[in-house]
Order: C-alpha cells, then sequence, then structure tokens
C-alpha cells in the first residue's frame, strides 16, 4: 500500500495549538495529540541507515505506538492475529453488533469508563444469557467484543461488535451444540434482554454516585428526573443487528484484522487537507451507503478525532465466554475434542532470537528493510539517533 499523501498527525502539528485556544482538552486528549504529533519524528528519536548495496542513505524516526495512532497499528494488528490463529474452530462465525441510543450516548462522553464498561458487562451478559436458554441454543458461547466509538463522519456512536462462534458447549461440557447455519440468536429477543440489562447497570451506577452530568444533561444528577429519563428508555426498541455469518476461519481473520484494532480514521481516508478544511471520504450508511466526501474546519476534524481517546488502560477488546482469558486455552482443546478435529500445529520460530525487523516481515509479509532503490540491498542501522527535546512537549490544559 503506497504512503497516504496527508496524515493525521500533520493536522494536529499544524493547528494543535490555536485549537486549544478555543477548545478545552482532557489529559487523556493531550496525550493522544502529543503521540500523534511526534510518531516518526525526530522528537521520539530514530537511527539512520545505509543499504548494504547501493548506498542509499535515509534516516527512520521511531514510532509513537499510541493505539489512536493511524501509523502504529500493523504491527501490533499482525501479532495479535498469529495468536488467533490456533483458537479458530472449524464452524460458521456470527457477527452481532449492539448500539445504544443517542441520548444515552451523550451520558457516556462524561461518564466513559462507567458507560462503555457498562456496555461490555450487558453484552456479555445478553450472549451468554440467551445462549445457554434452552429455547434457543442451550449452549455455553464464546465470542470477542470491540468497542468502536465511532461512526464513519467521526460522531460519537458507541457500539460493540462481537465475533462469535457458530455453535457453543452443552452446559454439562458433554457435546458440541451446533447453531444453524444462517441464523444464531434472535435478535429482538437479544436487543430487549440487552436494554433491560443495560439500563438496569446503569440504575445501580447512578445509586452509586458513579455518574457525572454535565451541561444538557446536569438535571439528570436529580434522582425523579433521572428515574424518568431510563424509564424512557424502556419504551424504545434498542438495534441490535446480525450481519451475514462468515464462511470459514479464512473469512474471519480477514475481518478480526480490519475491525479489532481499528480506529477512527485511517491516513487513507484523508482526501485534502489545507489551512481552513480538511476533507475525508465517508459511507452514508443512511442513504444506500454510498461514498460522499466530507470538509470539515481543522479545529472541527480534531475536535471529532479526539472524541474517540478511550479512557487511560481501558481494555476495548474483550472476550467472553469459553473464550474468556481465565480458562480459554482449555476450552478450546475441549471444543476441538468434541468437534473431533484436530488441534493446529504451533508453527515453532524463534521470536525471542529474531530482530523486530524479522519478526515484522514474518507477521506482515513485507520486508521493512529493503532498500527503496535498488530494491535488492538491506538498510542496515549505522547509528541511532537521540530524541529530540528542543521543542516543548504541547501544553495539557486539564479544564
Amino acid at each position: 500500500m503506497t504512503r497516504p499523501p496527508f496524515e493525521v498527525g500533520d493536522i494536529f502539528r499544524t493547528h494543535w495549538e490555536t485549537f486549544l485556544q478555543e477548545h478545552s482538552a482532557s489529559p487523556q486528549q493531550c496525550l493522544v495529540s502529543r503521540a500523534l504529533q511526534q510518531c516518526r519524528t525526530a522528537a521520539l528519536g530514530g537511527h539512520a541507515e545505509k543499504c548494504d548495496e547501493c548506498g542509499h542513505e535515509r534516516i527512520a524516526y521511531n514510532s509513537c505506538r499510541n493505539r489512536n495512532c493511524p501509523k502504529c497499528q500493523s504491527l501490533a494488528r499482525a501479532r495479535w492475529l498469529e495468536e488467533r490463529k490456533a483458537e479458530l474452530l472449524p464452524v460458521h462465525y456470527f457477527h452481532v453488533v449492539f448500539t445504544v441510543p443517542d441520548t444515552i450516548a451523550a451520558v457516556s462522553m462524561h461518564n466513559q469508563r462507567v458507560v462503555y464498561g457498562i456496555l461490555f458487562a450487558a453484552v456479555n451478559d445478553t450472549l451468554r444469557t440467551i445462549a445457554a436458554d434452552s429455547r434457543h441454543l442451550g449452549a455455553e458461547i464464546g465470542f470477542l467484543s470491540v468497542l468502536h466509538t465511532w461512526g464513519q463522519n467521526l460522531l460519537h456512536h458507541p457500539h460493540i461488535h462481537c465475533v462469535v462462534p457458530g455453535g457453543g458447549l452443552s452446559l454439562d461440557g458433554r457435546r458440541w451444540v451446533r447453531a444453524r447455519k444462517k441464523f444464531f440468536l434472535p435478535v429482538r429477543v437479544l436487543s430487549r434482554f440487552f436494554r433491560h440489562t443495560f439500563l438496569a447497570k446503569l440504575a445501580d451506577a447512578f445509586e452509586a454516585g458513579e455518574l457525572e452530568f454535565f451541561g444538557a444533561q446536569a438535571h439528570l444528577a436529580e434522582a425523579d428526573a433521572f428515574r424518568s429519563w431510563l424509564n424512557s428508555h424502556r419504551k424504545t426498541e434498542w438495534v441490535v443487528y446480525a450481519k451475514r455469518p462468515f464462511g470459514g476461519p479464512e473469512q474471519v481473520l480477514e475481518y478480526l484484522g480490519r475491525y479489532t484494532h481499528r480506529i477512527a480514521i485511517s491516513n487513507h481516508r484523508l482526501v485534502d487537507v489545507g489551512p481552513t478544511h480538511v476533507s475525508f471520504r465517508w459511507k452514508d450508511y443512511r442513504n444506500g451507503h454510498g461514498v460522499r466526501t466530507m470538509n470539515l474546519h481543522p479545529h472541527e476534524f480534531m475536535r471529532r478525532f479526539l472524541l474517540h481517546a478511550l479512557p487511560r488502560h481501558f481494555v476495548r477488546l474483550r472476550y467472553g465466554g469459553f473464550l474468556a482469558n481465565r480458562h480459554r486455552r482449555q476450552k478450546i482443546e475441549l471444543c476441538r475434542e468434541l468437534l473431533a478435529v484436530r488441534s493446529p500445529a504451533r508453527p515453532h520460530t524463534p521470536h525471542l532470537a529474531m530482530d523486530w525487523r524479522e519478526r515484522y516481515e514474518l507477521l506482515t509479509g513485507q520486508p521493512i528493510d529493503l532498500c527503496p532503490v535498488c530494491s535488492t540491498g538491506r538498510m542496515v542501522v549505522v547509528t541511532f539517533l537521540l530524541p529530540f527535546r528542543a521543542h516543548k512537549p504541547p501544553r495539557m490544559d486539564s479544564s
């Protein structure tokens, strides 16, 4: 893939200081901004390289490794996918999406850690409870959940994508219960149970004093107002939908590679960047999924991008059911035994002895040290460069 002509980091480098004159930013958002500005620049240091064939020289700066950075996800994605290969089962996989109403999404803006945590817990309880019901599947299922907080237009739209094997372990653990090939669980049942569970957990968080309300939601700090607001959401239909099932493990890996390490917008979606505008492509799902171009002022683009900076150390990719971390390996082995399939042989790769460049090539299939001029030589490190601290880091406004 060719290098995109515009980068999100360029926008932040150019407009961050003027952005802070008009907008407040949380400490976490400031950390994200600083990472984007410094990624692969002299500020983080790096090394000088020289081709061992043609003598071409170049400087390579270090990456920020921030999970919000469009340039730092490929290696993390490849490493994660390699670890998932041994966990895939030879069954169909389903894709289920859980969303919350816009009014609840607005409250989550100032209560991200609490509300996003409730969202994960409600999805977990919903899938496990409905799947275990004998009227539906009657089995313990496993699933992977990924939190996305954005829509294509970069506005706040929290929702969870779940990838679920088509079946599960019988409740006594003695057999594999297969799901129907084109139908997993009834969406309406999932939606209503999810709504009930989410609202109950949100009410508990309010009673525990874990929620804060500002601006247009300030009145919800009063118990009666919050209770009335909560009851209004019990009467609406919540959007839960299941996408077309995957064909097999290969398609699952392809999907996971696109979704698990995705950020709000990639550099390749940027069409044009100027002093007063940022143009990017987006899919208009409400009007036939057509691809359109959106134009925003750089400050508005940055504001929308920073909406999706998650709280520090918040885990946005989680496992449930028989894929939960504490017993994943044992349960997967049991699933394979009941499905009468062999466990895949784990490839013997001396990762610990490998240079990071060799590991990158193994995981991505792209030799990162291939000379861009002669295409035959390898770029060899000749010297290391210390981080350049001449400029002060962007100030952090915690207001």
